[in-house]
């Protein structure tokens, strides 16, 4: 079932014993603890791992003014872009030397593909992520509406080990990476 980012804030809220929200702006002390602190929350939990559902690949638009000063070319970062995983020139996602500045990719190639994690709609999100994220949701707003640190460590270790599971599943939806041009296994061989 997909969830919406106000229905991930009130299954977090009941998860504390506090009321659920209909919207970010009626006026409760949970609306707005959501509404401050989901955002910012949600990119944190996207951005920290490459996860499947949430990685892109997508030709970068060169810009006009080159970079001041290293690389030759500065291209625009695409609009969901929350990390940089890799970059490669057309037919290949990876292998290129570059350098993520000013809201921009520098690199010399003409032409660059960037691997990328982006920020998919709420809907999207599998059930392991929803639940991963429901549960930092909960540590995070336990203190400020509960007053509670102490259960707020509590529900930061019990989010630390779904992170930890949906991170496993999502590890187990594509193929291992492996090592490529390793010295030390060339000069065995």
């Amino acid at each position: 079932m997909a969830l919406s980012s106000i229905a991930l804030c009130s299954r977090a809220l009941l998860k504390i014993g506090a009321s659920t929200i209909a919207s970010f702006d009626e006026g409760t002390a949970e609306a707005e603890v959501a509404a401050n602190l989901y955002p910012s929350i949600r990119d944190a939990m996207l951005s920290s791992h490459p996860w499947n559902f949430a990685s892109g690949q997508t030709s970068l638009a060169r810009l006009s003014a080159a970079p001041v000063a290293d690389y030759a070319y500065a291209f625009q970062l695409p609009g969901d872009f929350l990390r940089a995983l890799s970059a490669g020139v057309t037919g290949r996602g990876r292998g290129l030397d570059y350098r993520i500045a000013e809201s921009r990719l520098h690199t010399d190639a003409e032409q660059v593909v960037l691997t990328y994690v982006f920020r998919p709609a709420e809907t999207d999100f599998p059930p392991f992520f929803d639940s991963a994220l429901i549960a930092r949701l909960a540590a995070e707003f336990c203190a400020p509406i509960t007053e509670s640190t102490a259960r707020a460590e509590l529900l930061f270790k019990l989010a630390e080990d779904e992170f930890r599971r949906a991170k496993l599943i999502d590890g187990q939806q594509d193929t291992p990476t492996s090592i490529e041009n390793f010295p030390l296994v060339d000069v065995r061989s």
